[in-house]
């Protein structure tokens, strides 16, 4: 099943709406495919800066993140969320993992810290954590 984006988030629709924070192409590509495929609205940035000034911020129910990127990195975008009260689940995607990383990022309430290439069935895992409603 294939999702409109437009109607999830134009009409208040209750399909979750997950955004993907990635500078890599190809890794936003595969992710949004596969969160189409599960039934939920993918939106696609290649900053956390682009993301951050999206309008799509009010209305993302989780967020999957790389950790390193140019600019701002996945922590940093965890913890703007949080400093503005917002309580969007964060899933971490990286091929750089350190146990520093993980550690802060769990700290930080972070529902996944995945490395690339992330196995299909530990995304889908979290992202039903991160979305209980939907399955």
């Amino acid at each position: 099943m294939m999702v409109s984006c437009a109607s999830a988030t134009l009409h208040g629709s209750e399909i979750a709406v997950i955004c993907i924070v990635d500078d890599d192409a190809w890794a936003r590509s595969g992710l949004e495919d596969l969160i189409l495929s599960l039934g939920y609205c993918a939106r696609s940035f290649e900053s956390v800066e682009r993301f951050v000034d999206s309008e799509v911020v009010a209305q993302t129910t989780c967020v999957i993140t790389d950790l390193h990127m140019p600019g701002m990195d996945g922590l940093a975008l965890q913890s703007r969320l949080r400093s503005e009260g917002r309580t969007i689940p964060v899933i971490f995607v990286t091929a750089y993992p350190s146990e520093a990383h993980r550690t802060r990022a769990f700290a930080e309430g972070a529902i996944g810290f995945l490395t690339k290439p992330c196995d299909e069935h530990s995304l889908v895992n979290c992202l039903r954590r991160a979305v209980p409603a939907i399955h």
